[in-house]
């Protein structure tokens, strides 16, 4: 038995097999120690750096960094494994398409901060990216990055690309007409990143939706309306609707009708319209290109005073507020002139009440 034993430890195969396990765990160690001090110090002197491009760098590649350790480990422990050649075809496929897919990943990830290069970019102001712009760029970047990272491990195993491109066509049209729908949601978005209809946070309005603008993938653009609800509209729909951005409005609408009773006197109503016109011309927060405080029209109830200007604040918040201090105003100067607001009302009659009212207009008549 213990003949036995000795010559399974000194067997060399258990020998090598033992020293590729060893050989593994030393770089799983030497991968830990690296990130843990090596990694920290770089990542923190970079910092130090007039530009952040290094430090977004060494970030993104964080994880790259790991998956290297562990493929040269694999690799180098695989020359002592008597089991596996690390010559064998399949492995040095399998080694270079995890050093393709570890270096794509550190890509993709540094492709997420374009959109922070692009921001650098704005604020030195040689050239003007819009922050939906910078976004649907990253995105296509990645997609590129995870496009050839395909490839190139297709082209590790052996197939071939330009084969299965062109084989492509064989099913063309099938393809074609299943994808439509994608293609022109696609379209629909690089027409809506190029002729920039509206940007992120802004307020639209279309025939089907109405929110604020929070992104814009290739398929479609999320808005979040106004009950706080996340509606996906794709693209094409998008595009082919009237779309009005109520957050490029330079100022905002106030109309309505002030309607007074009627035996209000003419040089009152004057009175407060002067009023008014003069109280809305003085606000610094109204807009003094077009104010009307004008008496419109006679109404079922009473006088309808038409009240029309614009606030300088566009937000809902802001012109909320300033809408409500001339509302304020505008009681206030009602009750300085004395003038009441018509209610709506209406008077019944009894039928004696319309007989005496007939009876009173015939003996009026015959006295006549």
């Amino acid at each position: 038995m213990e003949m036995w034993i000795k010559e399974v430890v000194t067997n060399e195969n258990v020998q090598l097999t033992l020293i590729s396990i060893g050989i593994f765990l030393l770089f799983l160690v030497l991968r830990k120690m690296f990130i843990k001090y090596v990694y920290v110090i770089v990542l923190k002197l970079s910092r130090k750096s007039p530009t952040e491009f290094f430090s977004y760098l060494l970030t993104s590649f964080e994880k790259t960094l790991q998956y290297i350790f562990v493929i040269i480990g694999l690799y180098v422990s695989m020359k002592y494994f008597p089991y596996i050649s690390h010559k064998n075809e399949l492995f040095v496929q399998l080694i270079r398409s995890g050093l393709v897919f570890s270096i794509a990943i550190g890509l993709y990830n540094l492709a997420e901060h374009t959109s922070v290069f692009f921001a650098k970019i704005n604020d030195r102001g040689k050239v003007y990216l819009d922050h939906i712009i910078s976004t649907f760029l990253s995105r296509i970047l990645r997609f590129v990055i995870v496009a050839i990272s395909i490839a190139i491990v297709a082209d590790i195993f052996g197939y071939n690309v330009n084969g299965f491109v062109a084989g492509l066509g064989l099913g063309g049209l099938a393809f074609a007409l299943a994808a439509q729908d994608a293609i022109s949601n696609l379209f629909g978005g690089f027409i809506i990143v190029t002729e920039k209809p509206f940007t992120l946070g802004d307020w639209v309005e279309t025939p089907s939706i109405e929110g604020f603008i929070e992104d814009i993938t290739f398929r479609s653009t999320k808005v979040r309306t106004f009950a706080d609800g996340l509606v996906s509209v794709p693209n094409a729909t998008l595009v082919n609707e009237p779309i009005t951005n109520w957050s490029k409005m330079g100022k905002r609408e106030v109309n309505f009708n002030v309607t007074i009773t009627y035996d209000t006197s003419a040089e009152k109503i004057k009175q407060f319209t002067n009023k008014m016109d003069t109280l809305l011309n003085e606000d610094d927060e109204i807009d003094k290109e077009l104010i009307f405080v004008r008496m419109n029209e006679y109404g079922e109830h009473g006088i309808k005073i038409f009240i029309y200007f614009f606030t300088k604040a566009t937000t809902w918040g802001e012109y909320l507020r300033v809408r409500e201090r001339i509302n304020y105003e505008i009681m206030q100067a009602l009750h300085e002139y004395g003038i009441e607001i018509a209610i709506p009302s209406r008077k019944l009659y009894t039928e004696k009440e319309v007989n005496v009212i007939n009876n009173n207009q015939t003996r009026e008549r015959e006295t006549e």
